[in-house]
């Protein structure tokens, strides 16, 4: 299979994206975590003599993260425009498309993986817009938050599909499609 120089790029943009979505959610949940940061927080200023309340350390390591989860956001605005590029991608080049009934099984389970893929970031980039832009669109927030959870869903779709892709390509390169790594990366087998 051959891949376009607009499609390789979309690729590469669009995993780029991804990996570092999915590095501030990791930061978010694990070193950047405000109940975390804000226990230590409370911890090591007692230990010098400086009280502060629960509410007051919170609003401290969210600060903290702040910078960081500015980062999901412009990169979010980044996944939205990506996801439209590859709206517009789909539609404008049919030529190389296999027709579906014509391919393997194995061929149309990675097809139709795909397809779940791309309807899954539509829905992560539709919802992460709404979430960010609740208020300018006149929602409730408890209606942000029911949106968030689906926004959250859709996330552990692409968490599961990022390890399971690389590890498919890697089969696929080692097994029946020599040169598919290269062609993603080069547009030559």
């Amino acid at each position: 299979m051959k891949f376009s120089l607009s499609f390789r790029i979309w690729h590469w943009l669009n995993a780029f994206v991804i990996l570092g979505l999915l590095g501030t959610v990791f930061l978010r949940q694990t070193f950047l975590s405000w109940r975390t940061n804000s226990e230590i927080l409370i911890s090591k200023l007692q230990e010098i003599n400086i009280e502060i309340t629960a509410i007051q350390a919170k609003v401290l390591a969210k600060a903290i993260r702040a910078g960081m989860w500015e980062w999901h956001i412009l990169l979010g605005y980044a996944l939205a425009f990506l996801v439209l590029f590859r709206i517009y991608l789909y539609f404008k080049d049919t030529s190389e498309r296999e027709s579906f009934s014509s391919l393997s099984l194995h061929k149309k389970v990675v097809h139709s993986s795909y397809y779940i893929l791309n309807a899954t970031l539509i829905v992560i980039a539709t919802t992460g817009l709404i979430i960010h832009f609740y208020q300018e669109l006149g929602l409730l927030k408890d209606t942000a938050h029911d949106i968030k959870e689906i926004h959250e869903l859709a996330y552990y779709v692409i968490l599961y599909f990022v390890p399971l892709h690389i590890l498919g390509v890697v089969i696929a390169e080692n097994r029946d499609e020599k040169g598919i790594i290269s062609t993603i990366v080069n547009g030559k087998k």
